[in-house]
């Protein structure tokens, strides 16, 4: 099982290799079956944002999908709380995005990308978010998708999350990153390089 990083500050002492990158390993029939009824339980309480979908085609889909449910699993853990939020009929794939409320704890306390994390020549962090998405099997959600996810619910209002950042802006040391103040979606910048306790990333994955 993965072990997530919940921090209470930002600049605390981190270990060099996130745990996400040491610890995922291969799931047993009990953790496929524990993971496939949490995610039932979710999709059937949040019908709102996968209207005229059903959850029997989704688990159809994953059944077929180990390395899916692997991701799904390493997204639970990280405390993502994926959903699917959507069905993409020209691929016939379901959508899952982190759910959470708030930032997922256990992704929290990264800098932006491997570049950032090397630039750092002292307080390193444990890890960046595109690694990390990357291990876990995920894309990390750009602005568009971002804001298609608060139009379903009300995300990040005490955090915020890295998003796909442009080209144009990662080469000149930046990155982006949301959150929801005031009933708004804000999008900000900072030095990719940055990490705070409150600032994980969200990721999407199609099944």
């Amino acid at each position: 099982m993965l072990q997530a990083i919940i921090k209470s500050s930002s600049f605390l002492p981190y270990p060099k290799i996130h745990p996400i990158i040491k610890n995922v390993t291969k799931m047993k029939k009990a953790e496929y079956d524990e993971l496939i009824k949490t995610l039932k339980d979710r999709f059937e309480k949040n019908m709102h944002r996968h209207k005229a979908l059903s959850w029997g085609k989704v688990e159809e889909k994953l059944l077929a999908g180990p390395k899916k449910l692997q991701a799904l699993n390493e997204m639970e853990n990280t405390k993502g709380e994926p959903d699917v939020i959507g069905y993409d009929k020209k691929t016939n794939e379901f959508i899952f995005v982190d759910c959470s409320a708030e930032s997922p704890a256990g992704r929290r306390s990264i800098c932006y990308d491997r570049k950032a994390l090397d630039s750092r020549k002292e307080n390193k962090p444990g890890g960046n978010a595109i690694e990390l998405a990357n291990t876990i099997g995920i894309e990390i959600l750009n602005e568009q998708e971002y804001r298609e996810l608060q139009e379903l619910g009300e995300f990040d209002k005490k955090t915020s999350s890295w998003i796909k950042t442009p080209e144009h802006v990662r080469d000149l040391g930046g990155a982006l990153f949301c959150d929801r103040r005031y009933n708004q979606i804000f999008v900000y910048h900072n030095g990719a390089e940055s990490y705070y306790a409150a600032r994980g990333f969200r990721g999407r994955l199609r099944v």
